[in-house]
């Protein structure tokens, strides 16, 4: 069980990674960056999904995992998405290469506080 450090020390992680990813937008006055926070938060989302379509009470561990595998191909697909748009809108010159790495580390801080919420947070299945 996850205690009230965790969430006060995760919550600060998360605001440093929005505040990063609105101050890549804001100070140079482009607001592609903001992109990035979409991607991030629906990042999870396949995993959620897939996990809750696929049936844990199979007794066949042979079936196939084969929706777990695609919400899983989704995540990595936005993740990288989401650190490659950036790096796609710097390359091309419509925002500046130090608003690309505010955008990358603010990303990856909202996601990575993401995926710790969840495993912090998630419920234990007894048999």
């Amino acid at each position: 069980m996850a205690g009230l450090k965790t969430i006060i020390a995760l919550s600060f992680v998360l605001a440093i990674g929005f505040l990063l990813v609105i101050l890549s937008s804001a100070l140079w006055k482009q607001y592609y960056p903001l992109l990035v926070v979409g991607t991030y938060v629906l990042a999870p989302l396949p995993n959620w999904i897939c996990g809750r379509c696929a049936n844990p009470d199979d007794f066949m561990e042979n079936s196939g995992n084969a929706i777990i595998d695609f919400g899983r191909f989704c995540t990595g697909f936005l993740v990288v998405m989401g650190i490659a748009l950036p790096a796609l809108l710097a390359h091309c010159g419509i925002i500046q290469v130090p608003a690309m790495i505010m955008s990358i580390v603010g990303g990856l801080l909202i996601y990575g506080t993401i995926i710790s919420f969840t495993m912090f947070f998630q419920e234990e299945q007894d048999f």
